[in-house]
């Protein structure tokens, strides 16, 4: 039988192991999912939850049980995907600082047919700059007024590296799309 998550969360708070290994095992795969779509390989994504659960443990004692525990995580585990891509790289850049989104295609209906792997494949795809970014934005839900003080660039080269993800998704979808109507595999 498992115990009520404030009973885990303040055993964790103790440091007991069995319940950190229980933790870890209830959120687990959802934290996983966050970092798959910060990252362009499963290895690098792994990396990212370790780091994130390591932070988590180190960090749990701060947890005041005002607001929800998984979103606590989470912003634990974005901010680790954050900070690893910080390191790896110096700075954001785009390839064109005033592009402009001109794809006003409508994919719904692909996107529905498309598997949610296919999806995140998609994402992992794009290069660091543009998914980051895309990531922040669509999912996270943070402005671009947030997202340039997260990672030292301009509002505007935020709103373009949203842009230029967005219009790469839809050409990939668009790519998927055809082959999936011809029969061809990718």
């Amino acid at each position: 039988m498992y115990k009520k998550l404030t009973n885990i969360i303040e055993a964790c708070q103790k440091g007991d192991r069995a319940s950190q290994k229980h933790l870890y095992t209830l959120f687990s795969a959802r934290l996983y999912g966050v970092c798959l779509r910060y990252s362009n390989n499963e290895e690098d994504a792994k990396d990212i939850l370790q780091e994130g659960f390591i932070k988590i443990f180190k960090n749990i004692k701060q947890y005041n049980h005002n607001g929800s525990f998984e979103g606590w995580m989470r912003k634990i585990v974005v901010n680790t995907a954050l900070e690893r891509f910080r390191k790896s790289t110096r700075s954001l850049t785009i390839d064109n600082e005033d592009y402009m989104d001109s794809l006003q295609v409508n994919y719904e209906h692909v996107i529905e047919e498309l598997a949610y792997k296919d999806l995140v494949k998609m994402v992992q795809e794009l290069s660091d700059q543009y998914r980051i970014v895309f990531n922040l934005y669509v999912i996270e839900g943070f402005s671009h007024k947030e997202i340039s003080q997260k990672l030292n660039i301009g509002e505007s080269t935020s709103k373009s590296n949203l842009s230029r993800a967005r219009e790469l998704l839809k050409e990939k979808v668009r790519k998927q799309y055809k082959n999936k109507s011809t029969g061809k595999v990718i």
